[in-house]
């Protein structure tokens, strides 16, 4: 999605333990985590005032999960936020592992063969 100042850009900040979105190299949002191994467990996300409504959270969320399946890491969706994105984006199922799936009451992924299953 597109901001006011060009595209969206997410990256990792490992030293502050979150993703971030940017927009024209301005930091507008971030999503918290906790890494434990090969176990991201995604926390909170935000979006600055006067940037909400522009699908940046989706983006977030989305650039967030890519960069964790190309890394094998295995997603906990604590951020209610994240929880819903998976939900209604089924192709990121296969990163919540089946117990975590049947906690936060996700269904199962449709890939009955995934690694975190």
């Amino acid at each position: 999605m597109a901001g006011s100042d060009g595209p969206a850009e997410v990256t990792d900040n490992p030293a502050a333990s979150r993703f971030e979105v940017s927009i024209g190299g301005r930091r507008v949002g971030l999503a918290a985590y906790r890494q434990s191994g090969a176990t991201v467990t995604l926390t909170h996300t935000e979006i600055d005032d006067g940037h909400e409504g522009q699908g940046l959270a989706s983006s977030l969320v989305k650039g967030a999960l890519d960069l964790l399946r190309e890394r094998g890491a295995a997603v906990v969706p604590e951020c209610s936020f994240v929880r819903s994105y998976i939900q209604r984006h089924h192709e990121y199922l296969t990163l919540v592992k089946a117990a975590d799936r049947q906690r936060f009451s996700l269904p199962g992924p449709s890939d009955s063969g995934s690694p975190n299953g």
